[in-house]
């Protein structure tokens, strides 16, 4: 029986992580936390917002990519801005970086974003920020961004925040 090439990136969907997933998220961001990319957390924290995650599985089960996307003021009980997203923890392992994972995982969260109405998205980026430029994102002030969030970039890593509106 011939052999079946191995589905493209892009023949996989990106799907929801799972508390059970925690090790996995852990694992694939350390290398990243290690280089100043990404902060350092520990299991526990994935395992507590694993629904903020969405990942890239490969068909042997690893995970090579994942993103989250946390929601701020969005209980329409409270008086203040309509609600904002804060991309995070975004990576790709080096192995599947240029196959498109990123680019997946950026489309999946812009697509819950606006499932969950929100107004805009913020993010940083110790990097070029080229793929969310591509997508839409523009410099920002952090302090247009959730003060919850913006108060916790630490000035030491130097990062870029990016921002692109989803609605007025």
């Amino acid at each position: 029986m011939p052999l079946l090439p191995a589905p493209r990136p892009a023949e996989l969907p990106v799907r929801p992580a799972r508390p059970g997933d925690a090790a996995a998220l852990a694992a694939l961001s350390r290398p990243f936390a290690r280089m100043g990319a990404l902060r350092e957390r520990p299991e526990a924290v994935y395992a507590a917002h694993a629904t903020d995650f969405m990942v890239w599985e490969a068909p042997d089960g690893t995970l090579d990519g994942c993103l989250g996307l946390q929601v701020y003021g969005a209980d329409p009980a409270a008086e203040g801005p309509l609600p904002a997203g804060v991309l995070y923890n975004f990576c790709v392992t080096r192995r599947m970086q240029g196959q498109g994972v990123g680019a997946l995982l950026l489309r999946a969260a812009l697509t819950r974003a606006n499932a969950l109405a929100l107004t805009g998205l913020f993010t940083a980026t110790t990097g070029s920020g080229a793929l969310f430029l591509r997508y839409g994102f523009t410099p920002a002030d952090a302090a247009l961004a959730p003060a919850a969030w913006a108060g916790t970039l630490d000035p030491r890593r130097n990062a870029k925040v990016l921002a692109r509106r989803l609605r007025a």
